[in-house]
C-alpha cells in the first residue's frame, strides 16, 4: 500500500493533512493552506508575513529567460499552457529563478553554526571566505547586481520586514558583510541582491534552501501565468523567433 501524509479523500470529503477540505480550508487564506502543505502546520503571524513576502518578491522580474521559454513554447503548441507553464520554470537554476537555493547553500555552508556571533567575528569570517572564493575564481551567489550597484532596493525591505517578524539572524547579518568585504577587497561597490538577502533569511527562518527555491518557484509561477495570457492575447513569440533567425 501507497500512502500520504498530505492529504487525501473518500467519497464524502477530502482532507489536507488531517484538515478537512471543504469545512476548515475554505475558510483559510492560500498562505495557510500552503504552509499547512509544505511545513505541516499553519504559520505564526510573523511567518506568514514571511511567507507572503518571499511568494511576492518572486511573481515577476518581466521579459526573463523564465518568462521568454513559457512565451515561446506557448507560441508552439497554444493548447498547452501547462507545457508553457512548466517551460517556464525548468530554468531555474544557479543563474536564474533558482539562486535563492544555491545563495543559501553558500551561507550554510560558509557560516560554521552557532548561537551567536559578534560583528567582529561574523566580519572576520566574510573578510576570510571572500578571500578564499576569490583565489578559486568562484563567484559567491547572492552577491553582486549589474543595475542597482549602489544597492539593491529589496535588501534593505527585506531585512526590515524579517527584524519586525524576528528572523534577522546570523546568517543575514553575514550576508551583509559577505558583500561588504567584496566591496572592500574588489575596490568597488558589490552590492548584496535580493536573491542573496532571501537565502540568508531562509536559513535564518529555519527553512532548507529547497524551500526557499519552493516558494520561489510558486510565487513565480503566477507571474508566468501572467505572461502565457498575455502571450494568447498578445504575441510576441512570432516576433522572438523572427530576431532569432535573422528575418
Amino acid at each position: 500500500m501507497f500512502n500520504s501524509q498530505i492529504g487525501g479523500g473518500d467519497a464524502h470529503s477530502i482532507s489536507v493533512r488531517g484538515h478537512d477540505l471543504v469545512n476548515d480550508l475554505f475558510n483559510r487564506d492560500f498562505i495557510d493552506v500552503l504552509a499547512l502543505e509544505l511545513l505541516g502546520q499553519f504559520p505564526t503571524p510573523e511567518l506568514k508575513r514571511m511567507l507572503n513576502l518571499f511568494l511576492v518578491s518572486a511573481t515577476d522580474h518581466g521579459l526573463t529567460p523564465s518568462a521568454l521559454s513559457a512565451r515561446l513554447t506557448l507560441h508552439g503548441a497554444p493548447e498547452s499552457m501547462q507545457g508553457a507553464l512548466a517551460a517556464g520554470l525548468l530554468g531555474a537554476g544557479s543563474r536564474f529563478l533558482g539562486v535563492i537555493e544555491y545563495s543559501a547553500r553558500f551561507l550554510r555552508d560558509a557560516l560554521p553554526q552557532q548561537d551567536s556571533y559578534t560583528d567582529e567575528e561574523l566580519r572576520h569570517f566574510a573578510q576570510e571566505c571572500v578571500k578564499a572564493n576569490k583565489a578559486v575564481k568562484r563567484k559567491i551567489p547572492g552577491v553582486g547586481h549589474p543595475i542597482h550597484v549602489d544597492g539593491d532596493p529589496r535588501c534593505e525591505r527585506m531585512f526590515e520586514i524579517a527584524r519586525d517578524c524576528g528572523f534577522y539572524g546570523n546568517y543575514s547579518r553575514f550576508a551583509v558583510e559577505l558583500a561588504a568585504a567584496a566591496a572592500r577587497q574588489s575596490g568597488r561597490k558589490i552590492p548584496l541582491n535580493a536573491t542573496g538577502a532571501k537565502g540568508a533569511i531562509v536559513l535564518d527562518m529555519g527553512l532548507t534552501p529547497e524551500l526557499g527555491k519552493a516558494l520561489t518557484m510558486i510565487g513565480r509561477s503566477v507571474g508566468l501565468m501572467a505572461h502565457i495570457i498575455e502571450e494568447q492575447q498578445h504575441p510576441i513569440g512570432q516576433k522572438v523567433w523572427d530576431m532569432a533567425s535573422g528575418a
